[in-house]
Order: C-alpha cells, then sequence, then structure tokens
C-alpha cells in the first residue's frame, strides 16, 4: 500500500517540534489517513515535514509504545492493523469511566454548564454531513463531559487508551449516519440537565455500547484493517 493523505497539517518551528510531529502522524493514524498495514519511512516523513529523522524517530517510538505502530528492525516501521480485543477492552473501560462521569456532573451541573453542553448538540447537527467535523465534535463534547466534572485528567489518561478504538469510530463514520450518535448525546445532556443520575448513566452506557453492533459490520466490509484474531 501507499500513503495518501490529506492536505499536510504544518508544523509551528517556534515550539518542540517532536511532541507536533507524534499528534499529527497519531491522527493520521487514527483516522486511516495512514492506512493500517502500510510501512512508513523516517527519511520520508522528515522529508515532508521539512526536518530532521531525530524527531520522527521520537514520535515513532511513542506511537509503537501506544499500540499504533510496529517498528520491525531491518524491516522498517509499519502502521499496526486494528486489534478488535484492544477495542473492545478500551470500550469497556471506557464505560466504567464515562457513566461516573456523567453521574458525578449530574449531582453538581450548573445553568452555564447545560447551555454550553447544549450549544455542543446545536454545532454537532450542523456537522452531521461531516464526518471529520463531527469527529472532532464528538471528542470535544466528551471531553468536555470530564472536565465539567473535574475529571480532566482522567479523560488524558484515557486518550491513549481508546486510539484502537477512535481508529473504528472513523471508519464508522464513513458507514453509519451520525444522526443516532447526536440524539444519543442530546439524551445525555438533557439527563444530566434534569439531574438524574439513573437517567445520565444508562444514556451514556447505551451510547458507547453502539460499537458492540458497529465493530462486526464494520470489520466485514474493512477485514484488511484488522488483524487476525488467534
Amino acid at each position: 500500500m501507499t500513503i495518501q493523505h490529506k492536505r499536510r497539517q504544518m508544523l509551528d518551528f517556534g515550539i518542540a517540534v517532536g511532541p507536533q510531529v507524534y499528534r499529527i502522524l497519531r491522527s493520521r493514524i487514527i483516522s486511516n489517513d495512514l492506512e493500517p498495514g502500510i510501512r512508513i519511512s523516517e527519511s520520508e516523513i522528515a522529508s515532508e515535514y521539512a526536518i530532521s529523522r531525530q524527531p520522527v524517530r521520537e514520535a515513532f517510538i511513542k506511537l509503537s509504545e501506544e499500540g499504533l505502530v510496529e517498528i520491525r528492525p531491518q524491516r522498517g516501521t509499519f502502521v499496526r492493523k486494528i486489534d478488535g480485543v484492544s477495542v473492545m477492552d478500551a470500550r469497556f473501560v471506557r464505560e466504567a469511566v464515562e457513566a461516573d462521569i456523567v453521574k458525578q456532573l449530574a449531582d453538581s451541573v450548573t445553568p452555564e454548564t447545560i447551555a454550553q453542553l447544549r450549544q455542543e448538540i446545536s454545532a454537532q447537527k450542523q456537522a452531521e454531513n461531516d464526518p471529520v467535523r463531527f469527529m472532532e465534535l464528538d471528542e470535544r463534547f466528551h471531553a468536555l463531559l470530564a472536565d465539567f466534572a473535574g475529571k480532566a485528567r482522567v479523560w488524558k489518561h484515557l486518550e491513549g487508551l481508546k486510539s484502537q478504538m477512535d481508529r473504528v469510530r472513523h471508519l464508522s463514520m464513513m458507514r453509519f449516519p451520525v444522526t443516532k450518535l447526536i440524539a444519543q448525546h442530546a439524551a445525555i445532556v438533557e439527563a444530566i440537565a434534569r439531574r438524574d443520575r439513573k437517567e445520565a448513566e444508562a444514556a451514556i452506557r447505551g451510547h458507547l455500547r453502539e460499537i458492540l453492533n458497529d465493530l462486526p459490520a464494520i470489520e466485514e466490509a474493512n477485514p484488511e484493517f484488522f488483524a487476525k484474531q488467534p
């Protein structure tokens, strides 16, 4: 396979380059711009972004630690295929964490918080036909729930864990309409607004279990993207 990517993101040479390269490559892998199974080259990436190979090498190491690439000595670095088991493990942990987040938020929510969350729902509706933009808003919505509940640091810990799950979610955006997801987000917000802990928990759990229904169809449609299970 060859690397086919969208418009190249620009680096800010006024700040450290290494972390930027890591974030850009991570985003390209998660969005499947860098497709599972392809070989990626330090020299090619360095040339593409007009930088030395050292920050690219450092980014590859971090991506390897996150399970997104595999560094094979004497052979090169390859984007790992999606691991279905890791996807399900991440979903399990994420559901447990976010269920507690929305319950805590329901206990302490303010009118200002609800107003902002409703604005997020409105923005999602406007992006209904733009999967890339919707994914950005979806990520922001869940991050805001954690932030408003005082658990922003917990969400940061989840980001690395859920990278495989996010790759599947990007594939699902290409296959399934987002209308249902927006309605689920709205239901979560309104349950929180009513300070209904049980309903908020049920709404977030149901929302995060969508992938259980979607994964088999996504894997069947994109078998080359997924690692074969032993």
